[in-house]
Order: structure tokens, then sequence, then C-alpha cells
């Protein structure tokens, strides 16, 4: 997919995150794009679990490392990745569904730095925040697809 340092919209944010292999294996969505933020949602089920019931922790990690970088774009364009995020684990996650929140705290023609939160949403709407994370993304100057 060639998209360069096109602007992005929702609609396109879409495009690349399906084409993620990894984001369809776990069933991610992308719901809100724009304005330096961004918006995943995961359906939780069972495979994504850890031995106590749980969502397994790189699971939440993965959310914030791809919200980070989807919020970042709205500010830097496409080709983005991060280029590294703390995450910090308040409570386990349990329900129907996570939602990592993104936003843009800063950032330079190049670089920006993203926090994220992580809620877990019950069956009824309630939503826990269970984690954190703050990270840092780059522009880089390659073509999405490429080798």
């Amino acid at each position: 997919m060639t998209v360069g340092t096109t602007a992005l919209h929702l609609d396109l944010a879409k495009q690349i995150l399906t084409a993620q292999p990894f984001a369809n294996l776990v069933g991610t969505e992308i719901t809100r794009f724009g304005d330096g933020a961004a918006t995943l949602v995961i359906p939780i089920r069972q495979e994504l679990g850890q031995q106590f019931g749980f969502v397994h922790g790189g699971v939440l990690a993965y959310a914030a490392d791809n919200a980070l970088t989807f919020a970042a774009g709205t500010v830097l364009g496409a080709n983005v990745l991060t280029g590294g995020f703390t995450i910090t684990y308040l409570r386990p996650a349990s329900g129907v569904r996570l939602r990592a929140e993104a936003s843009v705290t800063g950032s330079t023609r190049r670089q920006a730095v993203v926090s994220c939160e992580i809620y877990a949403e019950s069956e009824d709407g309630d939503a826990v925040l269970c984690a954190v994370a703050q990270g840092t993304t780059r522009s880089v100057e390659r073509e999405l697809g490429g080798a």
C-alpha cells in the first residue's frame, strides 16, 4: 500500500489497520481517528487470555502500541513507527471488549509523544481503566507494505 506522507482520514486509517495481519488476528477495529487522537477496540475472547482468565498483558501492550501509532499518524502522516513506549498495568482486564484511547501530547515535524488509556468494558457498557501507556513515534521514509 502506497500512502507516503498523505494526510490520513478515518477510512484510510481503517485500510491501514486492515493491512496489518496481527490486527486482523486479534480483531482490532478503529472507531475514532483525527485531531491528534485515535481509539481502537478489541473484542475480548478466550484466546486472548492468560492462565487466570484475564486478558494477556501482551494484548494490552499491543493495543497501546497500535493506538499510540495511529494517534501520531493524525499529526505526522501515515508512515510512522513506535520509537518506544512504557505501559503500567493498573488492574486485570476482563469483560467483552478493550478500548484503547490515545492522544498526542506534543509533536515536532518528525516525532510525537502520545499517551494512551486502556479500558476493559463490560456487557452493560461499564468501563474500567486497566492500563496506561506513554510512548514516542517517529515518521519514517518508507512506503507502507515495503519489505
